[in-house]
């Protein structure tokens, strides 16, 4: 189940995280931001490239591209490769995660928000001395739709 987005509140919290990271809050970065908040869950580059050009066609290919590897790498957005795509998905990483069941039949993405991590997550921060930021979860297996397929 996709779900929309909060932009005004999910994008301030991006916002500190750019900056508390040391980059420019650029027009690119904010306008790629702003496509990111309004999705609902997962967009290809292609789908964020066309709607950056309908807000600011001065913003080229490039930019965006740079930006959603800044976001990347900071940890603001993941790409995602569902078999059934060439190209893959970016979603934002709501409060440093995301989480999937992928149907291995049909390729439904199942989203779900209470993954129970958070114990294991600070036992391999104290464990690695590292600071985790954000974690995706992925399960894979046979949807009810698919699984009633198979049966009749």
């Amino acid at each position: 189940m996709a779900h929309t987005h909060n932009t005004e509140s999910d994008t301030s919290t991006y916002v500190r995280r750019l900056q508390n990271a040391g980059y420019k809050l650029t027009n690119a970065r904010l306008t790629v931001l702003d496509v990111l908040t309004k999705s609902d869950g997962h967009v290809t580059s292609t789908e964020v490239i066309d709607a950056v050009a309908e807000e600011d066609s001065s913003i080229g290919r490039a930019s965006v591209f740079r930006t959603l590897d800044l976001f990347t790498r900071l940890g603001i957005v993941r790409p995602t490769v569902i078999e059934s795509s060439a190209a893959p998905s970016y979603v934002l990483l709501e409060g440093g995660h995301h989480h999937h069941i992928i149907c291995s039949t049909c390729n439904r993405v199942i989203e779900f928000e209470d993954c129970g991590l958070e114990k294991l997550s600070q036992q391999l921060e104290e464990r690695y001395n590292v600071n985790i930021t954000g974690h995706m979860l992925e399960f894979y297996g046979q949807c009810a739709e698919c699984q009633e397929k198979e049966e009749s």
